[in-house]
């Protein structure tokens, strides 16, 4: 596409392929170059994707790159999306959108001062079945949502990631990991979270790393590895949400929502797919719905095509910097709440990111006039 926007990644780690084998997908965006602080990491992915490696300095010195995905490790967000920034260029970051909440404040205000724009994952909530859900609550499917669960269940990250250990320093652990996803599908369901209160624990100091790539035996644990947690809702709904690293096993939901004529069952929110399923009172089971939505594989990167739409179309982003930072305040606020045992109220707000269409080619965001 002629006025393609060309966009640039730091950070060719592990989540990078997911990026790069999506971003083509969409004709408005084009993947001209990516950093990594290993260069023959940046090389390998260069060539086997068809874009240019380069140093950090000279992508964020090139003029032709308009847009910035930051795929770095959590602690150098905030430091990585201010260069950006400061290079005149929009920056889209991987979750979260920060370590506390005045990182997330300065990156704002900083965008805001010099006219640009931000955005940050995850974007799942994008894909087709969680668009569907959206869809189905939007049309009062299930009546007025009164409450629902939430739950991430696992042992953690130490089987099969080969460098775990930023899993469990401050930025990670199973809220700060895993929680964008959760947060951030319940919002883009229900709006933004009011109050929150928390309870937090871990069952580990040391994490033995048994992945067969790894290069270290262990890591400390400088987090909470499980989290149980209560929202509340600006529009009432009160959430149950649990979050752990500390769970050989389990067999709850991951989120499911409760309205005043039925419930529906919403897929994980760290893929784009899944089953989605309805309950009617005048149903015996829960009935599976077909997808009304595209977007069903794995398309990370739909976000910063998305973002990059609404450089020239003067509309808002779905994955917004407002919505990033929303969640990361909410987030932080379950850390207060769980260190202080405190309820917290939520001092930021956002806007229900706008649904996707029914009707949308692959690569569309909008239905073409």
């Amino acid at each position: 596409m002629k006025n393609a926007v060309a966009i640039g990644v730091i950070g060719c780690g592990n989540i990078s392929d997911a990026y790069f084998r999506s971003l083509p997908s969409f004709p408005d965006v084009r993947l001209a170059a990516a950093s990594d602080l290993v260069m023959e990491r940046a090389k390998a992915k260069a060539e086997q994707y068809g874009f240019r490696a380069m140093t950090t300095e000279e992508l964020l010195n090139d003029p032709e790159i308009r847009l910035v995905i930051n795929l770095t490790t959590p602690e150098f967000h905030t430091a990585v999306n201010k260069r950006i920034l400061m290079a005149g260029k929009h920056a889209y970051t991987e979750k979260p959108f920060g370590l506390d909440r005045e990182a997330g404040r300065e990156v704002l205000a900083l965008a805001a001062s010099k006219g640009l724009r931000t955005g940050g994952a995850p974007d799942t909530f994008l894909g087709g079945a969680h668009q569907t859900c959206r869809r189905l609550v939007d049309a009062g499917a299930i009546g007025k949502v009164v409450a629902g669960t939430a739950f991430m269940q696992c042992h953690g990250h130490e089987s099969w990631h080969p460098n775990p250990a930023f899993y469990y320093r401050r930025g990670g652990g199973p809220l700060f990991d895993m929680g964008p996803y959760y947060l951030t599908a319940l919002v883009n369901l229900l709006g933004p979270v009011a109050e929150v209160a928390a309870f937090g624990g871990r069952a580990f100091d040391e994490r033995e790393i048994t992945a067969p790539a790894a290069t270290e035996k262990s890591c400390k644990v400088e987090v909470d590895t499980h989290i149980a947690a209560v929202l509340r809702f600006a529009s009432g709904a009160l959430v149950n949400l649990a979050m752990s690293f500390d769970v050989w096993k389990h067999s709850l939901p991951c989120i499911e929502l409760h309205g005043t004529a039925g419930s529906l069952s919403v897929p994980d929110p760290n893929c784009f797919g899944g089953e989605v399923r309805l309950f009617l009172p005048h149903l015996a089971e829960w009935a599976k719905l077909k997808l009304t939505h595209g977007y069903t594989d794995n398309m990370r990167g739909i976000g910063a095509a998305d973002l990059a739409r609404s450089l020239s179309g003067g509309v808002p982003a779905r994955a917004c910097g407002e919505l990033a930072f929303h969640v990361l305040d909410v987030m932080c606020g379950i850390s207060d709440s769980a260190r202080t045992g405190a309820f917290v109220k939520v001092q930021s707000t956002c806007e229900r990111p706008a649904p996707l269409p029914v009707g949308l080619r692959h690569g569309q965001h909008e239905l073409e006039a």
